[in-house]
């Protein structure tokens, strides 16, 4: 049987942990089942955590998390984003009560004012918010529409707040059924910047993938179930220096001695060199692609679409457009 070791790399992607716990095993992390489903074009992972030592393990709670790679979606192609759209919305339905009258809260995590952290709020400023129309729209649409209220409530560095205490606020005041909290989020691999969102039952926790701990987002916390949505914006440098040596040493480790001692080693080894070499140069440095101005800004209408589609899936399109 494996020895498998508890997660020691920054990543908020539970696929990631799986992959970096597993490693070379021939079998699951104990406690973790997964599950691929899709196509080329979407790649559907399901990670489910069932029990304490998976989670120990894995370094995340307990639950469900859903990942959809879209390699494609850099590309900017109008069909890869309406597709990305039917499949999360379809998956965030069967996480959102059925019931109209059950209403739901949106947190945009993040800050306004750094791009690769604005996603949340973005995806709020193109919400259908309805929890203060139910008196001001027709009976027969009233019928149809779900209460939904939505709040950016900024970063605890310019609202000197932490976002957990006015969630928690908002949410004694407003009684909503569910929260759906938005935020960027920290991969390890570069293929998944703008490239990967991942849905998650168990909520969110701010800050986590940059090292950067801010309390969570959970039913515990906040006293109602919180549905997480995230997407990869950043990725750490020294993860780039990592992956670029693993290349390095598929590709040369037969041809340069170099690169052969390197592959003995092993690839914890290996990480562990690199972090030795530079680990103070690096540090918590971030990296994200030059187009994020527009990466982002499509990602926000696709998950706002996704977001309306699902909450709102007895109107017409035509009606909240």
């Amino acid at each position: 049987m494996a020895d498998f070791q508890p997660i020691r790399v920054v990543t908020d992607m539970a696929i990631e942990a799986r992959d970096i716990v597993r490693g070379e095993a021939h079998e699951e992390v104990p406690g973790v089942r997964v599950e691929k489903d899709g196509d080329q074009q979407i790649e559907i992972t399901r990670v489910e955590i069932f029990n304490s030592q998976g989670a120990h393990l894995m370094g995340k709670p307990e639950g469900h998390y859903i990942t959809l790679d879209v390699p494609g979606f850099k590309d900017r192609d109008a069909g890869v984003r309406a597709a990305l759209v039917d499949v999360l919305s379809d998956q965030l339905k069967t996480l959102i009560p059925e019931d109209l009258a059950k209403s739901v809260l949106v947190v945009g995590l993040g800050n306004w004012n750094a791009t690769p952290d604005a996603l949340g709020p973005r995806v709020v400023e193109r919400l259908l918010v309805t929890r203060h129309l139910s008196e001001l729209v027709p009976e027969d649409v009233r019928e149809r529409m779900r209460p939904v209220a939505a709040v950016a409530p900024g970063v605890l560095g310019t609202t000197g707040i932490e976002t957990l205490d006015m969630i928690k606020g908002i949410v004694a005041q407003a009684h909503p059924d569910l929260v759906i909290a938005v935020d960027a989020l920290a991969a390890r691999s570069l293929d998944r910047l703008l490239g990967s969102v991942q849905i998650a039952d168990t909520g969110i926790h701010p800050g986590s993938g940059v090292g950067n701990k801010r309390q969570g987002l959970s039913h515990e916390s906040v006293g109602v179930p919180v549905t997480a949505i995230g997407v990869c914006t950043v990725v750490q440098a020294m993860s780039i220096a990592q992956e670029a040596t693993h290349m390095l040493v598929q590709q040369l480790a037969d041809d340069a001695k170099f690169y052969k001692i390197l592959q003995e080693m092993g690839e914890p080894s290996q990480n562990a060199l690199m972090e030795e070499v530079l680990g103070d140069r690096l540090g918590g440095l971030m990296v994200t692609p030059k187009e994020i101005d527009l990466l982002i800004n499509d990602m926000a209408d696709v998950l706002a679409e996704a977001l309306n589609r699902a909450l709102q899936p007895r109107l017409d399109r035509s009606e909240w457009a």
